[in-house]
């Protein structure tokens, strides 16, 4: 005797239940240790490149700070990263997520009101702030800066940006932050607004000998990383994690170290 075949509605709901038992193993839109992913098998990250020492290319690699970082999140899942070029703002307004490009973003991003607004971050994972950085000789200051109309050249989108903005400043926008310094190399603009560790490292290349840090705007700004509004409690709490155990068992420092040499007391 044979069994008698399922109704219609019976088919629907068995296919629907095989369907979701395949999420929870790895399928696209799957949950992983309670974390949702866009893809199959990655953690997925959006980033905007380059921004050295955080995320560059190196030899067809993306490499850097926020990269070694957010690996330790994909090995605790059991994962690969894989890392996204995107629109800076497309990450700051939640784009990004919505469009179900990334489960996260790093991109050396302040928190602020605004963004916190659009998306979910993680608690900081990096102190830093914006500073002046322009020829050694004339020597130039911010006074100059406000009194002369000198021009200033800034990221489009960035905390940078605003700042000038907010004070007046002659600006000139660029779409990164190798654009930004080619600018100031070729004279197009006079001075820029960056974040101090990212100027840092610019100033560790022979071929920026000629440029210093002239002033530090001591914006005190605190960097995270970034999930989809409302969204992703999972992810953000393994982040966040991930963080805290890094800073405890010194993979933090290790990294640190890595991109930006001795860590400083209070660094992190």
């Amino acid at each position: 005797m044979h069994p008698i075949a399922p109704s219609r509605p019976a088919a629907v709901m068995a296919v629907a239940a095989s369907l979701l038992a395949a999420c929870g193993t790895g399928a696209g839109g799957a949950t992983v240790q309670g974390v949702r992913l866009v893809g199959t098998g990655v953690l997925t990250t959006c980033t905007h490149l380059p921004y050295a020492p955080f995320q560059f290319e190196r030899r067809g690699t993306v490499v850097g700070f926020d990269v070694d970082l957010m690996d330790l999140v994909a090995r605790r899942l059991k994962l690969r990263q894989k890392v996204v070029d995107t629109d800076f703002t497309a990450i700051t307004s939640g784009q990004v997520f919505a469009g179900g490009e990334c489960d996260v973003a790093a991109a050396g991003m302040t928190i602020n009101r605004r963004r916190a607004s659009k998306v979910d971050f993680s608690r900081p994972y990096f102190n830093s702030g914006q500073v002046l950085m322009a020829r050694r000789q004339p020597r130039l200051t911010s006074k100059d800066i406000a009194g002369d109309g000198l021009r200033v050249g800034v990221v489009a989108g960035t905390t940078g940006q605003e700042y000038a903005q907010a004070r007046g400043w002659t600006l000139k926008a660029y779409e990164n932050s190798v654009t930004e310094l080619g600018a100031l190399r070729t004279g197009q603009v006079d001075v820029l607004v960056q974040d101090d560790p990212v100027v840092r490292y610019w100033l560790t290349d022979a071929d920026n000998a000629d440029f210093t840090i002239v002033a530090g705007l001591r914006t005190r700004e605190q960097y995270g990383f970034a999930v989809r509004k409302a969204r992703n409690p999972g992810l953000l709490r393994l982040i966040d994690q991930v963080i805290t155990q890094s800073r405890d068992d010194g993979a933090y420092r290790r990294i640190y170290e890595k991109w930006m040499g001795p860590m400083p007391p209070g660094a992190g």
